[in-house]
């Protein structure tokens, strides 16, 4: 399983672009490249999930986890770009009626 990560900061915001799959191969890998950045994160953080192709509950639990460190610094966390599968996953999980889901 092969994932992509980039990652641009510019001004107060920083947009994390994720490619491929999020499972239970992946997250570490995410884990590793995006944790370091939210400890005492207090911008705008907006992940583009538009080149997502699958992902599951490893990943529900990623992003639950990153939601709750940004929150606490005061910051603002955005997920975007959701495929309809994606975005149903988190309506079904009740996370888009918490998190910022575009």
């Amino acid at each position: 399983m092969n994932m992509d990560i980039q990652i641009n900061t510019e001004n107060e915001q920083t947009t994390v672009f994720l490619t491929g799959e999020i499972d239970a191969f992946t997250v570490p890998k995410i884990k590793e490249s995006v944790s370091p950045i939210l400890h005492e994160f207090k911008g705008k953080i907006v992940f583009d999930l538009s080149e997502v192709s699958y992902m599951d509950s490893t990943g529900l639990g990623m992003f639950v986890g990153f939601f709750k460190l940004v929150k606490e610094n005061e910051g603002e966390f955005v997920l975007t770009g959701l495929s309809p599968r994606l975005k149903r996953l988190f309506d079904i999980t009740g996370l888009a009626g918490i998190m910022k889901v575009k």
